[in-house]
């Protein structure tokens, strides 16, 4: 079995029930009271093994609870009990407290229900949290036995359906009865426990309750992604001109009277070829779509996806918590975010914010079901008490189980997530490209409307003297407005946005092959311009596989497993532990075994210590030197009274036992020089049992503080053990943790401390991790440690990385966070490591850096790294070692921990944004070429047709917006993608470099067609004229195909950004690429033999195919004479291009813009009044004919819009300009300017 993050310590807590009082009146019968409390116990039974997960190591510890000592827990006889506390709904019935609501009344009624309880009743605890449903449903006894589940062991893994039935009365009878010992299957050590072992396993519990899954998003069909491709303005006005211009071709060709010899019209094959072509860019577009879609779904599925641990027959498992059902017994501990609804079964310490859930912003203290029951019974429960678990809540602190009550759409955090299910916002690159993409529409719908105007002068002035029938000059004005409106299809550059979709579809997949799972699309790009990266060290740089391998005992005894690992004169782990006595042996045991969180479990098979790698390592060195037997045993004797959960800025966690002679014994373990802090005694001898102090001399002191360090420079994380004892619990002078008086506060007790021993636990760094942290130095990207360690451990691993330099800085944390804002930015370039660093102090580093203009990476495993997380650009969180806080708050989750993984984050981040470039350099230089050709080529023809027609410009657009996007979002990345700087987030769409191949390949294009168009015939002697205009049809074929292969050519040229020669480096590993292209040119061919007058063209002779291939083919060494000019004499032409541009072109846009406004103002009023009404009549009438209901969208929209007429609040407003990208190669004033050019060298 591969394990998770199995951190649920095998403890048990001594919360002392209240007795109820038997003399109240009008309550709840009383619990049965187990004699053994294991209902009370963070365990589950013992398995017949000992090693295995869940078994022996997390059993009930035998009377653990049996504590007769007076504490402030006893209540026997306190005179509080004789006053009844009320909570709200206290005076409700059980039909009352379980009434349903209005909305929900269909989750009461569950048919063939073979459980007690239906989704509905469940739900009334936290509908609001209700004390009176809980206590109408029997409590947690009452929800054990009406669920079939026991609060113990679980489900049994062996439940399919659920023969038995039981009603609601007989559940909540069940408190009167004594509960049966366990009796289902214990799972033994070679058995291996699998949530789909079973065929139809918890049949019935998914019919009734539901799993623990949300309906996705239903995502779009086929069929819509076809209709949205097509609900575009210009391809539909598109069809209605092909539409007519077949119905003029059909008339003119079958209704019109022909004189002998004529031939045969055709000009209905144009319209028709036009509806063909419009056909297949909607099907490729739409199943472009289709893969994108799917793609992200199945992404989305694997984002959700988590571990979560339960109890099952009796053994803790890993399980999906997709998999979680109604009546699972799941593990709470600090960090875990809630995945279900449910009611606490025991625990200590719990306090969950419950924020997103509920708007309550104070952490919520838990306290267990029983408890809340005994309350209850006897009359002293207040409102207060909160035994429920609501899920989407993050476990601030504590440990503990609870019951599962309700999952999926029925949980409180299913229904908030299904009210918030919204579609996926663009992220900052698409939103940056779409509106690019409007403004290159913008340009090429003016030279549109321009061509449409100079052509339909033209025709009205030749109207006079044309002969034509009257069929036929329609059909010529559709030619006009056809070619006109094929303009802008293939001006308006809709692939933009797509490109980046596909680039980030395509790379998400991979990283997640590559251990990086996305959560957020956004950083993904991101990733690829960040400048520094903030990284944890444990488990991140090294390889979190710790072990003991030094330590002092006392301040006089250094102890080694062997190496040269001090300097120290040093005994070896075997005689330096055989010289202690019994006495001190059992105090350091108690602080390996008691004090920790870790236990006994299976990692693939091989029993291990599961858990902190810290604890597995002192774990480890108890079990090989100290004697320790099983973990569970160990425990089982010991008295736990309370427990202090790990605090990462205390550094340090302890645990209160209640010793045999009724003294109480604090231990502690944390960072050691933290902890040196606070010892104040050691032990006169540890050979002797009488555990004589003295006072902890300021020599003895400073050896300890040395060898401290000693063991910090051979790269050893230091861990402190530290003990003092009680005469009582808490003790008097402490003060009381709030809401529960039998804590003590961990501060007040934290002092006058006895040094037990300093462990020195060494984690070797990870393979490769020096290599990886080069890479990212070489890329531009600063890598910094922040790490919880002392700063001599820190600079030693750091060193050993290759972050510390010679004129790096180190620094603790505390003295960091008190610098002035100036001082720390005047550090922060040379800042490389940051030591003994709390969480905050991450937060605070991340966003100076932000504010230097930093693009900010960090990692962060803890729930109290979340702000840290949040604050940066982009966060990485731990797929192994992180808690679910830490995921939810990043945006990629490392899932080995590994820092070479963040490398392969920045490689496909920045071929994310060379993908979007290449996409970007090729559709510019298309659009620009194309729709200059056909605007030159329309007004210079005597019968006003371009050289490309309708029907060629669409496979031109086709070629543009899908197959390029394929082709060029596909190249991986290699490790030569990290030899340049990152680029700033000021940096402009379109380079320098960009402009100078966009520009250069255009003018090498319009060079070669117009050359063809305007002196083909006398170059190659061709007589137009002669053989009907065959030559002339094979001209005009000729530069059509010329004009393609160069684009295909030219996609070659794309492949690189930079000003090096070889574009054919890695294509044999591109197979997307070199598959699309072979689409490409196989298409053309076959449209130039078969094409015919489809596409208006005529079949070619090889000569002239040579001529276009030799014409084209030139482009490719164009492109090396393009890149050997220097960027900064391009960028200097192009600004004083640009500024000439400007000054000639700002007048006709005021000119434009006056005209148009009161265009728009007129047009938005009529389709306030006049269109939208129509349309809202024509889906009413729709609607009613197909007896369909409307969609609550719709019926939301239609109240808006009825309440806005009502209140006169519906305003037009008036058109304005389109607006443009900021331009950062020179100033921009006017509303439309040439795209943005950067005038720094590549």
């Amino acid at each position: 079995m591969t394990s998770g993050r199995l951190l649920a310590p095998a403890i048990s807590i001594n919360p002392i029930p209240y007795q109820p009082n038997p003399s109240s009146e009008d309550k709840p019968s009383t619990p049965r009271q187990s004699t053994d409390h294991t209902l009370l116990s963070l365990q589950v039974p013992s398995s017949p093994t000992t090693h295995s997960l869940g078994g022996d190591t997390l059993r009930s510890r035998a009377n653990s609870f049996n504590s007769t000592a007076e504490t402030a827990r006893s209540r026997a006889s306190s005179d509080v009990r004789t006053i009844r506390s009320r909570f709200e709904g206290d005076e409700l019935t059980t039909e009352e407290a379980l009434c349903p609501d209005k909305t929900n009344e269909k989750d009461f009624e569950v048919a063939n229900n073979p459980f007690a309880f239906s989704p509905g009743q469940l739900n009334k605890t936290l509908n609001p949290k209700s004390l009176a449903a809980f206590r109408a449903l029997g409590g947690l006894r009452g929800l054990e036995r009406g669920l079939k589940t026991d609060t113990v062991a679980g489900l049994s893994v062996d439940e399919t359906t659920v023969s038995e039935k039981i009603t609601f009365e007989e559940a909540t009878a069940s408190i009167h009865a004594k509960k049966p010992a366990y009796s289902g299957p214990i799972i033994g050590q070679g058995d291996t426990v699998s949530d789909h072992e079973v065929s139809g396993q918890y049949q019935d519990r998914k019919r009734v309750f539901n799993d623990n899954r949300l309906p996705s998003k239903e995502s779009l069909s086929i069929w819509r992604l076809f209709w949205n491709a097509y609900n575009d303005r210009i391809l539909q006005i598109l069809t209605a001109a092909a539409v007519i211009s077949l119905a003029l071709g059909i008339y003119e060709a079958v209704g019109q009277e022909r004189q002998p010899g004529d031939p045969q019209p055709v000009d209905w094959v144009e319209g028709l070829a036009i509806q063909v072509a419009v056909v297949i860019v909607v099907l490729v577009t739409g199943l472009n779509d289709y893969r994108r879609e799917k793609q992200f779904v199945t992404l989305n599925k694997k984002k959700d996806d988590r571990q979560v641990k339960a109890i099952r027959s009796g053994k803790s498992v890993m399980i999906s918590v997709f998999d979680v059902m109604v009546g699972d017994v799941l593990h709470l501990e600090s960090g875990d975010s809630v995945p279900a609804d449910g009611v606490l079964i025991s625990g200590h310490g719990i306090r969950c914010d419950e924020s997103s859930a509920t708007g309550e912003s104070d952490a919520m203290k838990k306290v267990h079901g029983e408890e809340v029951w005994n309350r209850i019974a006897e009359g002293t429960a207040t409102s207060k008490l909160d035994p429920f678990i609501i899920s989407g809540s993050k476990v601030l602190e504590g440990v503990g189980t609870y019951l599962v009550t309700s999952v999926g759409v029925n949980s409180s955090f299913g229904k908030i997530m299904m009210g918030l299910q919204t579609k996926n916002e663009d992220t900052p690159l698409q939103a940056k490209l779409g509106r690019m993409a409007n403004w290159i529409g913008y340009l090429g719908t003016t030279a549109a409307g321009l061509l449409f105007v100079v052509l339909l002068i033209r025709f009205l002035v030749g109207l006079s003297a044309n002969t034509a029938s009257a069929a036929k000059k329609g059909s010529q004005f559709l030619d006009i407005l056809i070619v006109a409106i094929t303009i802008i299809v293939v001006a308006v550059p809709e692939g933009l946005p797509v490109a980046v979709t596909l680039a980030l579809s395509f790379a998400t997949k991979r990283m997640y092959k590559e251990n990086n799972l996305v959560r957020k699309l956004r950083a993904c790009e991101t990733m690829g311009n960040a400048t520094t990266i903030c990284s944890d060290k444990t488990g991140t740089l090294t390889q979190n596989k710790m072990t003991v391998v030094a330590g002092i005992l006392g301040t006089r005894t250094t102890i080694t497993r062997g190496g040269d690992i001090t300097e120290k004169v040093a005994e070896h782990f075997s005689s330096g532990f055989s010289k202690i006595s019994p006495t001190v042996r059992n105090i350091l045991l108690q602080s390996a075994a008691i004090n920790s969180t870790a236990f006994e479990g299976e990692e693939n098979g091989i029993a291990t210590f599961i858990g902190s790698k810290t604890e597995t390592a002192i774990l480890t060195l108890a079990k090989e030197h100290l004697g320790m037997g099983p973990v569970a045993e160990e425990r089982a004797g010991a008295e736990v009274v309370q427990l202090i959960p790990f605090d990462s800025d205390r550094k340090c966690m302890g645990v209160v036992i209640r010793l045999a002679s009724g003294s109480y014994r604090l231990l502690v373990k944390g960072a050691a020089e933290l902890l040196l802090a606070k010892a104040a005694y050691e032990l006169v001898d540890e050979s002797e049992d009488n555990l004589a102090v003295q006072d902890l001399a300021e020599n003895a002191r400073n050896w300890a503080s040395q060898s401290i360090e000693d063991f910090a420079s051979q790269s050893l994380r230091t861990i402190a053990m530290l003990y003092k004892d009680f005469p009582q619990w808490p003790p008097v002078e402490a003060r009381r943790v709030d809401g529960d008086r039998t804590m003590a506060v961990f501060e007040d007790v934290f002092q006058d401390m006895t040094l037990l021993a300093i462990l020195g636990i060494q984690d070797p760094l990870r393979d490769g991790v020096s290599k990886a942290v080069k890479q990212c130095q070489d890329a531009g990207v600063m890598v910094r440690m922040v790490t919880g360690d002392n700063v001599t451990t820190a600079s030693a691993i750091a060193t050993q990385c290759g972050i510390k330099t010679a004129d790096g800085i180190v620094m603790e944390g505390p003295k960091f966070r008190q610098l002035s804002d100036a001082d720390m930015d005047a550090l922060l370039p040379r800042l490389q490591v940051l030591a003994r660093s709390s969480p905050d102090d991450k937060r605070i580093l991340v966003a100076r850096l932000k504010h230097l203009g930093e693009t900010v990476a960090v990692t962060g495993d803890g729930t109290n790294d979340g702000p840290a997380l949040k604050t940066a650009d982009v966060g990485f969180s731990m797929g192994i070692a992180g808690t679910e806080v830490a995921k939810e708050a990043s945006a990629i989750i490392l899932m080995d921990d590994n820092f070479s993984s963040i490398v392969k984050a920045i490689m496909w981040g920045r071929s994310v944004n060379d993908a979007v470039s290449k996409f970007l350099q090729f559709q510019i230089t298309v659009n620009i070429t194309a729709v200059v050709l056909a605007f030159v080529s329309a007004v210079a023809s005597p019968d006003m047709h371009s050289v490309l027609s309708a029907v060629q410009l669409l496979w031109v657009n086709l070629i543009m917006d899908t197959f390029a996007a394929l082709a060029l979002a596909t190249d991986a990345p290699t490790e030569k993608i990290l030899n340049r700087p990152p680029v700033p987030k000021s940096a402009a769409l379109i380079t320098t470099n960009m402009w100078k191949m966009i520009i250069g390949q255009a003018i090498y294009q319009l060079a070669v067609t117009f050359t063809l168009y305007f002196a083909g015939a006398k170059i190659l002697h061709y007589d137009l004229d002669a053989n009907n205009g065959i030559l002339r049809d094979q001209l005009n074929t000729i530069v059509f195909n010329t004009f393609v292969w160069m684009q295909i050519f030219n996609e070659f040229n794309n492949r690189r950004l930079d000003n090096k020669f070889n574009i054919f480096e890695g294509i044999l590993k591109n197979y997307f690429f070199l598959g699309i292209n072979a689409i490409m040119i196989g298409g053309q061919i076959m449209i130039v033999f078969v094409g015919g007058t489809a596409f208006q063209i005529r079949r070619i002779t090889g000569p002239q195919w040579a001529i276009c291939i030799l014409c084209a083919l030139p482009c490719l060494l164009w492109a090396v004479i393009l890149r050997s000019i220097p960027d900064k004499y391009a960028a200097v032409l192009f600004s004083f291009v640009g500024r000439t541009w400007l000054a000639i072109f700002r007048p006709f846009m005021r000119a434009l813009a006056t005209i148009f406004r009161p265009v728009g103002k007129a047009y938005n009023g009529f389709s306030r009044h006049a269109i939208q009404p129509s349309k809202r009549f024509s889906k009413r009438t729709t609607r009613k004919l197909l007896r369909k209901k409307p969609t609550e969208e719709e019926e939301r929209m239609a109240k808006d819009e009825e309440a806005a007429i009502q209140l006169k609040k519906v305003e037009t407003s008036p058109t304005e300009p389109p607006q443009t990208p900021p331009s950062a190669g020179f100033p921009m004033q006017s509303q439309l300017a040439p795209p943005p050019i950067t005038l720094t060298t590549a």
